[in-house]
């Protein structure tokens, strides 16, 4: 899976999950949908808010993701 990392970081190996940047593809392969369904969450207000949004493109950290699902009620960490 490919990460956007952040903006100016650095490449180095220590950066955690936590410091990776997920487009909707991203998002949407760690939840085994379509790109096309996070991208509806999002306008349905169901997605949090973009950590960064570069170039008009959101982006979400890994752990901003992962505490959205946890906080679904219903829904598992896939």
């Amino acid at each position: 899976m490919t990460a956007i990392r952040e903006a100016g970081a650095s490449q180095e190996p220590t950066k955690t999950t936590a410091q990776v940047l997920w487009s909707y593809k991203e998002i949407a392969a760690h939840l085994k949908v379509q790109p096309e369904t996070v991208r509806s969450y999002r306008k349905r207000g169901l997605l949090p808010a973009p950590d960064r949004v570069e170039g008009g493109k959101p982006y979400w950290y890994s752990n901003t993701v992962r505490a959205w699902i946890a906080s679904r009620s219903g829904h598992r960490e896939a």
